[in-house]
């Protein structure tokens, strides 16, 4: 299962691919969780001590040196096109049970260009986590989906874009829903998050109706409880974690989970 995430900034994406995550860990699959959000924090969420030590692989210099070819200040040159990646998994990547956390991040540099050896480099990573490993593969998204290109959007299983009750929001799954229908990318999603009452649910049943509805994420305090106290949400809120294995089941009909 590869499985993309994405959303408007703040809507909950981050907690929504850190519990997917935990529960196909606890039901015994090995998950590769990919954060490829600038605003990287999945590895803290999902419980990764001292996550904010992490260096995105984007901006380890020497590895994007070796890899690609290059030399700093030699970048508009020439580099790799299709450099080494299938060792990074193992060898980047942090680690929470049956979970590997890898940070990507780059895409663009404001005002001066692209990073073309850095997303060479993330390009083919991503081409081979989801193309040639067996694994789960959970990637958390920025707004867009500027990380898929055509070749790697059309091996991802699921798209999820994560929504909140607001016109923002909405807005914002109605541009990635284009952009991903674009790219190739058939089986589109969505699920309602920070959820108060059933007006709010109405709210994006009604602006999203051409939507496939996995589910609602209710809001809870207990959020941030637990973020406070570097605990697992999923076992930090009851309401959260029923309706998160309710979204898992809809995702994975034909397993049953006994966490």
């Amino acid at each position: 299962m590869k499985i993309a995430i994405s959303g408007k900034g703040g809507v909950g994406k981050t907690l929504f691919t850190s519990l997917l995550a935990k529960l196909y860990s606890k039901y015994g699959y090995s998950v590769i969780a990919i954060d490829a959000d600038p605003d990287a924090n999945l590895a803290a969420t999902i419980g990764v001590k001292e996550a904010g030590k992490i260096i995105p692989i984007a901006e380890m210099k020497e590895l994007v040196e070796e890899r690609t070819g290059t030399k700093d200040g030699e970048k508009g040159i020439y580099f790799k096109l299709n450099p080494k990646v299938d060792d990074l998994p193992e060898k980047y990547a942090a680690r929470v049970d049956n979970i590997k956390i890898m940070v990507m991040v780059a895409v663009k540099k404001g005002g001066t260009g692209c990073y073309c050896p850095e997303n060479t480099l993330l390009s083919s990573l991503l081409s081979h986590l989801l193309i040639a490993r067996d694994e789960v593969v959970l990637i958390d998204m920025a707004a867009g989906i500027e990380h898929l290109s055509r070749g790697t959007a059309k091996s991802v299983d699921r798209l999820i874009i994560v929504v909140e009750p607001g016109s923002s929001s909405i807005e914002t799954a109605l541009r990635i829903k284009i952009m991903s229908t674009e790219l190739g990318i058939e089986n589109i999603s969505i699920v309602g998050s920070k959820i108060h009452n059933e007006e709010e649910k109405d709210y994006i049943k009604n602006n999203l109706s051409g939507f496939d509805l996995l589910g609602f994420i209710p809001y809870d305090s207990a959020i941030q409880t637990a973020d406070l106290g570097g605990n697992s949400v999923l076992d930090s809120s009851t309401r959260i974690k029923q309706a998160a294995e309710e979204i898992f089941n809809k995702i994975s009909p034909n397993v049953t989970l006994s966490l």
